[in-house]
């Protein structure tokens, strides 16, 4: 993430402590040092990349054989995030790939690249300066203007790669210029995602691993069969300037934005009602008609105590809004995944839940679905899964192991209520809203956790969630709860009182009870929250107007 900076000298190494990390309960059959066939010199460059044991799967990409392996890099993508306001960075990476090129130097075949700029601007002073041509020599091609990769939308892999990392258990990466890099977000089937300038990633992209020293270590090999380095490629910072000086003005600019309301020829062939109201379709799987209103009365709700309810899920610390709302692809087994089929969309047309946004039903069947988060009561299994447990007395071997989403379903034909709990710093990331309107729709009534991220603590109070946080140093271990427990949480008095009392009770009667603090921390949050949310508590105001002036 953004505050774990590696120095490019270091990254080999922080790799190593990485990969040890992930493979830690991995079985392998491979012991020792991994032997590879001779392959035109690749395994020369083998011996000298990879010190440590390696495991590894052949794929095969064009009829080629190729060896993928723990830190290959299958995923190379300059994104729009950063690319805008720097072109600097952009012209510098144009310049690496040009003395690369030179070189006879690409992108090795298992690399996935991307270029997708956040302006036109971008590519109008690639091309001018002759830098779009070597950027795509070296596998850069254009794919599109604003977000890609870094919210999830790079697309599939090719099989092969894919199928070779499911066999072994592969830790593949992927090396991107943006700003966001949450676990599970980039690809799911890369497990380590560095972010890097532009210019790095097409070194990355050369060398094809980041189990690399790029400051020691060559690249490859050029036409002569001679040592390429990083230091044999990078631009002088006069290099850089001299294009930026010649080929950026500020016509550029006046032209691009000036018509950035116009619109392509697909976009206005596009027809539209003319009408205030937008007509809602059924049969559309992007946007739906939001229930945020559905069962509303004139009279806020308030906040009344909460009793019976039971725990969704059980996490620990750092848990992302990226981990309660995915935002790029969507399995085909997983609860939206299925919704789309039934509704005869297929899997090469899911798209992403960034894309689905306006469709309630996916959203809210994508809320805790992300591959990599872990509910503590599953016992390590990754994925958006859980207990649902039937009646009041159950311990967690009573429980029926199902998606999220659908235990949540289940609890709300039961009228049962729900409560997420959460470790330290929870819902740090991208301030989604999707997080906080998914978790209100599956009927969670109140977060209790260590500690919030405050923009999503905002954004649950503007859905009507209660966050609530355990007393300083106590979280779910100290009170040994395992998920199990049924919960009742009294004393809020209506949102006025600072504190509540929390008493989880066991399939055994026995329980434990604990204070904790009610974080509603102004009075319009009080009332924001006992209407429902900000969405009810306006809509009210409007009708009482409306209601007023008549």
């Amino acid at each position: 993430m953004p505050q774990q900076r590696i120095n490019l000298s270091d990254m080999h190494e922080k790799f190593g402590e990485t990969l040890e990390k992930m493979t830690k309960d991995r079985k392998s059959e491979v012991e020792g040092k991994v032997r590879f066939d001779e392959e035109g010199g690749e395994q020369e460059q083998a011996d000298r990349l990879y010190a440590k044991p390696n495991v590894f799967s052949d794929v095969n990409i064009d009829d080629k054989s190729h060896k993928l392996r723990d830190g290959s890099v299958v995923i190379a993508a300059i994104t729009s995030c950063t690319n805008t306001s720097n072109p600097a960075v952009m012209i510098g990476a144009g310049l690496v790939a040009k003395k690369a090129a030179a070189k006879g130097l690409k992108a090795k075949p298992w690399v996935k690249t991307s270029l997708a700029p956040g302006s036109k601007v971008v590519t109008d002073y690639l091309e001018k300066s002759k830098l779009m041509d070597e950027l795509e020599k070296t596998g850069f091609y254009l794919v599109g203007y604003g977000c890609t990769t870094c919210i999830g939308n790079s697309g599939p892999l090719l099989e092969s790669i894919e199928k070779g990392i499911e066999e072994k258990d592969l830790v593949a990466a992927a090396v991107l210029s943006g700003n966001r890099n949450f676990e599970g977000r980039i690809h799911s089937h890369v497990k380590a995602s560095y972010l890097a300038s532009p210019p790095l990633v097409v070194a990355y992209a050369l060398a094809g691993t980041v189990d690399i020293d790029l400051t020691t270590q060559p690249l490859g090999q050029d036409q002569d069969g001679k040592d390429v380095f990083l230091k044999d490629i990078w631009p002088t910072s006069d290099e850089i300037n001299e294009l930026i000086a010649n080929n950026i003005d500020a016509d550029m600019f006046r032209k691009n934005y000036g018509e950035v309301f116009d619109g392509s020829a697909a976009w206005n062939a596009i027809s539209s009602a003319d009408s205030q109201l937008y007509p809602w379709s059924e049969a559309s799987t992007y946007i739906k008609n939001p229930p945020f209103f559905d069962g509303m009365t004139m009279e806020p709700e308030g906040i009344p105590d909460i009793e019976g309810a039971r725990i969704l899920g059980l996490f620990g610390d750092s848990i992302t809004t990226d981990h309660i709302s995915p935002a790029g692809n969507i399995d085909p087994d997983s609860p939206a995944g299925k919704y789309l089929q039934e509704r005869g969309v297929m899997q090469a047309d899911f798209n992403s839940y960034g894309s689905r946004r306006g469709n309630d039903a996916v959203m809210t069947r994508g809320t805790f679905a992300n591959i990599r988060i872990k509910n503590t009561m599953m016992a390590g299994k990754e994925g958006g899964y859980t207990y649902y447990f039937n009646g009041d007395s159950a311990t967690l071997q009573d429980g029926e192991e199902m998606a999220i989403y659908d235990a949540a379903m289940k609890y709300k034909e039961d009228k049962r209520p729900l409560v997420v709990l959460g470790g330290a710093e929870y819902g740090s990331g991208s301030s989604r809203d999707w997080a906080a309107k998914g978790t209100i729709l599956l009927g969670v009534k109140a977060v209790l956790t260590s500690s919030f991220e405050r923009i999503h603590r905002s954004n649950l109070v503007g859905m009507g969630v209660l966050p609530l946080t355990f007393k300083d140093g106590e979280n779910a271990a100290t009170y040994n709860l395992d998920g199990s427990e049924v919960l009742s949480i009294t004393g809020l008095d209506n949102g006025k009182s600072k504190t509540a009392k929390v008493t989880a009770t066991r399939a055994d009667g026995s329980s434990e009870s604990f204070d904790v603090n009610v974080m509603l921390q102004t009075p319009k949050e009080r009332e924001y929250v006992r209407h429902g949310g900000v969405l009810h508590y306006v809509l009210r105001q409007l009708a009482a107007e409306s209601k007023s002036a008549a």
